[in-house]
C-alpha cells in the first residue's frame, strides 16, 4: 500500500539554536513559577506562552518552522510544571529539619524525578494521545497556535484563525490584568446562605482562560466535575458546618473555608486516589497494546512513520535505570546527613527509591489522564501529593517502628524529613507526566517526532532542575516561609505562605504522631468507589457513550470551586452552541467543524491571553522595588470596591461568553 507523502520530513526539529531559546525560557518562567507558588499557591502553565515567545523570535532566524516552535515550547514547558516541587519540599524547612536547600540533593532530586515522569509516560503515549477521546485543552490550543503562527501552513476555511486568537488572548489578557494586576475587578464571588446549622455556597469563578479550557473539555467532563462541587458545597461542608459547633470568635464564612481545606479536601483526596487506581486498571490493555508496539525495536522493527517513534525501549531502560540510580545517591546522602548508618540506611535507601519509582509510575497515569480532561494548570497535583504523602509516611512508619527508630523524637523527625523528601521527587514524576502527554498531543496533532519531543523535555528538565533550588534559596533568604524558623532580621509579614507545603508536612506529621482524620479520606475512597460502579454501569449500557469520570468528580470535591465553575460553564456553553448549530439543517457537517474550529481557536486565545498576563505579572511581583509583601504590587487599592468588584467580575465574565458564543454562532452560519 502506497505511503502518505510527510509534508514536514526535510524539517528540522531539535535545533541548537532551539535548544538554547528553550533553556533561557525556562530559566525565567521556572523562576517565576517558583516566587508565584510559594506565594499564592498557583503556577502557571508555561507551554503556551513558550509558544508564543518562540514563534515571535525564531520568525528573524531563516528555516524557522511550526516543529521547531514546537520543540522550544515542549522543553519549556518544564517550567510550569517542575516547579510543582514547591508543593512539598519547603516542608523540609518548616519541620525544622533544613536550613537551606542544598544544591546538589535538590537539583539531582528534581532531575530524576523529572526524568522519570517523561519515560513513564512514553508507553502511554499510543493508550492515552493516539487512542484517545480526552480532549487535552491546553495541548490543543497550543497545536492551534502554532498552526496560526506557521507561515507555510495552507490557509483553511474562514481565514488562518489568527484574529479569533487575538480576540480572546486580548479579552483574557485585560480580564486577568484587571483581576490579578490592578485589583479592581473580582476573580470569583460566591452566594453563601443558611440552612438551619448548615452552611451553603454557591461558588463563581470568573476566568476566561478556564472558560475556555472548558468549551475543550466537554459536557461528560463539566458534568462529572459538577458533581464533584455538589458534593463538597451541597453535602460535606453543610453536613459538617450542622454538626461541629462553630466557633464564637469565627464568622461563617471563614468557619465554612476551614472546613473545606482541613476535611472535606481530604475527601477529595481519597476519591482522587481510588479513581486513580481505576484508571490505571482501565488503561491497561490500551497501555500494553502501545508497550508492545514499543518494544518491537528490539527486533530491529523500526516504526515507519516518523510520526510514531518514540524513544527506543533500550533508551527508556537505560534512562530507568540510571534515574533510579540517581535517586538512589540522593537517598543516600540525605539519610547519610542523620545519624543512622549500617543495614538499617541501606534499608531506606532502598525503600525511599522504591516507593519513589513505583508511585511514580502508577500516578503517571492518573495525572496524564487528569491532564488530558481538564489540561495541567487544572490537573490537583497537591491531591497526587497528598495521597502519595499518606503512602510513603505509612510505610516508613512500618520500616522505623520494626527498626525501632519511633521511640526517638530526633528520629522521629528524621523520618518525617524523609517522607517529604520521597514525596518531592514523586511530585516531579506527577508533575512532567501531566506536562508531556499534553505536549505529545500537540506534536500529534502539528505532525512532530514523539521521540524528540521526549529528549526535548527531557532537557527542560535539567535546566529547569538546575535552576530550582538557587531560586529557593534566594527566596528564602530574602522573604522566608510560613512555618519555618525566620533568619535573623527577617520580617515575618513578608515571608511567603507555601500553602501546599504546610498542608503535606501537616498530613506526614499527623501519620507519624497517630493523630490524622483517616475517616475523611476513607469517605472520599468510598464515594469514588461508588461512582466507579456508576460510570462502569452507564459505559456498559450506553456502549460506551455515556461515562462519568470519577477522577473529575474528586477534582470537583478537591480543587477550589472557583477554579471548576467557569470549567463547567465552558463545557455546557459548547454543549449548548453544538446544538444549536445543529439544528440548522443545510450543509449541517460542515457548519460543525468551522464552528468548532473557530471555537478552539477562540478557546486558545482566551487561555493564551491569562497565561501571558500571569508571566508579565509573575516577574511585575517578583522583581517590584516597592513591593512590601503584596502579591499586586500594582493594585489601585479603591476603599469599599469588594461589591462594585464582583460585580463587575461576572458582567466581564458574562460579556465574555457574549463574545465566545457570537463568534462560534457566526462561525456555523
Amino acid at each position: 500500500m502506497k505511503q502518505a507523502v510527510d509534508p514536514y520530513a526535510g524539517f528540522r526539529e531539535l535545533t541548537l539554536r532551539g535548544m538554547i531559546l528553550g533553556a533561557l525560557i525556562t530559566v525565567i518562567f521556572t523562576a517565576s513559577n517558583v516566587y508565584l507558588g510559594l506565594k499564592v499557591g498557583l503556577t502557571f502553565a508555561s507551554s503556551i506562552p513558550a509558544a508564543v515567545i518562540s514563534m515571535a523570535v525564531l520568525k528573524f532566524f531563516k528555516g524557522s518552522n511550526i516543529l521547531e516552535n514546537n520543540m522550544v515550547q515542549t522543553q519549556a514547558s518544564a517550567a510550569g510544571t517542575l516547579s510543582s516541587i514547591i508543593f512539598i519540599l519547603p516542608g523540609l524547612l518548616m519541620a525544622g529539619y533544613w536550613a537551606g536547600f542544598p544544591f546538589w540533593q535538590t537539583t539531582l532530586l528534581c532531575m530524576s524525578g523529572g526524568i522519570l515522569g517523561v519515560i513513564f509516560t512514553v508507553p502511554l503515549r499510543y493508550a492515552m494521545v493516539v487512542k484517545s477521546d480526552l480532549p487535552y485543552p491546553e495541548g490543543v490550543a497550543a497545536a492551534e497556535i502554532l498552526k496560526v503562527g506557521d507561515h507555510d501552513a495552507d490557509k483553511q476555511e474562514g481565514g488562518s484563525g489568527i484574529k479569533e486568537l487575538m480576540s480572546g488572548g486580548a479579552l483574557a489578557g485585560l480580564m486577568s490584568f484587571c483581576a490579578s494586576g490592578l485589583r479592581v475587578v473580582a476573580d470569583s464571588a460566591s452566594f453563601w446562605f443558611k440552612g438551619g446549622a448548615s452552611v451553603f455556597q454557591v461558588p463563581m469563578g470568573f476566568s476566561l482562560a478556564l472558560l475556555g479550557a472548558g468549551y475543550l473539555v466537554g459536557l461528560t467532563g463539566g458534568i462529572a466535575i459538577l458533581l464533584g462541587i455538589s458534593i463538597a458545597w451541597g453535602v460535606a461542608v453543610p453536613y459538617l458546618s450542622a454538626h461541629i459547633p462553630q466557633p464564637a470568635d469565627v464568622e461563617m464564612i471563614p468557619f465554612a473555608m476551614s472546613l473545606w481545606k482541613e476535611k472535606v479536601r481530604f475527601i477529595g483526596a481519597g476519591t482522587i486516589g481510588i479513581a486513580a487506581i481505576w484508571t490505571l486498571l482501565t488503561l491497561m490493555k490500551p497501555m500494553v497494546e502501545g508497550m508492545r508496539l514499543s518494544f518491537r525495536n528490539f527486533g530491529g522493527a523500526q516504526m515507519t512513520e516518523r510520526t510514531e517513534q518514540d524513544l527506543s525501549p533500550k533508551a527508556m531502560i537505560a534512562w530507568v535505570l540510571a534515574m533510579m540510580l540517581v535517586l538512589g545517591v540522593s537517598f543516600f546522602h540525605f539519610i547519610g546527613d542523620s545519624h543512622i548508618s549500617g543495614s538499617l540506611a541501606w534499608l531506606l535507601v532502598v525503600v525511599c527509591t522504591l516507593l519513589a519509582s513505583i508511585i511514580g509510575f502508577l500516578v503517571a497515569a492518573a495525572c496524564g489522564y487528569m491532564a488530558g480532561l481538564v489540561g495541567s494548570s487544572s490537573s490537583p497535583i497537591s491531591g497526587v501529593g497528598i495521597v502519595s504523602i499518606v503512602i510513603i509516611s505509612l510505610v516508613l512508619l512500618l520500616v522505623g517502628e520494626s527498626g525501632g527508630l519511633m521511640a526517638d523524637e530526633a528520629n522521629r523527625k528524621f523520618l518525617l524529613a524523609l517522607t517529604l523528601f520521597c514525596g518531592a521527587s514523586v511530585i516531579c514524576v506527577a508533575s512532567i507526566s501531566n506536562d508531556n502527554l499534553q505536549d505529545l498531543k500537540t506534536g500529534y496533532l502539528v505532525k512532530a517526532t514523539p521521540w524528540k519531543q521526549q529528549v526535548a523535555l527531557i532537557i527542560g528538565c535539567v535546566v529547569g532542575a538546575l535552576v530550582i533550588s538557587p531560586v529557593l534559596e534566594l527566596l528564602y533568604e530574602a522573604y522566608g516561609f510560613t512555618g519555618a524558623m525566620p533568619r535573623e532580621g527577617m520580617d515575618a509579614a513578608q515571608a511567603l505562605a507555601a500553602p501546599q507545603a504546610t498542608l503535606m508536612t501537616t498530613i506526614a506529621q499527623g501519620i507519624f504522631s497517630h493523630n490524622l482524620q483517616w475517616d475523611y479520606i476513607f469517605t472520599g475512597v468510598a464515594i469514588g468507589v461508588a461512582l466507579i460502579a456508576v460510570d462502569f454501569t452507564l459505559r456498559k449500557s450506553s456502549g460506551g457513550k455515556r461515562a462519568l469520570p470519577v477522577l473529575a468528580v474528586g477534582m470537583g470535591i478537591y480543587l477550589p470551586p472557583s477554579v471548576n465553575m467557569p470549567i463547567v460553564i465552558g463545557a455546557v456553553l459548547a454543549a449548548v452552541l453544538k446544538s444549536v448549530i445543529a439544528r440548522r439543517q443545510e450543509n449541517r457537517e460542515g457548519r460543525l467543524k468551522n464552528a468548532e474550529r473557530i471555537g478552539t481557536l477562540f478557546s486558545a486565545g482566551l487561555i493564551v491571553g491569562e497565561s501571558l498576563i500571569g508571566v508579565i505579572m509573575a516577574f511585575i511581583i517578583a522583581f517590584s522595588v516597592t513591593n512590601d509583601g503584596s502579591d499586586a504590587p500594582l493594585a489601585l487599592n479603591l476603599e469599599n470596591w469588594d461589591t462594585a468588584a464582583k460585580w463587575l467580575g461576572l458582567a466581564f465574565f458574562v460579556f465574555g461568553m457574549f463574545v465566545f458564543a457570537r463568534r462560534v454562532l457566526k462561525a456555523g452560519r
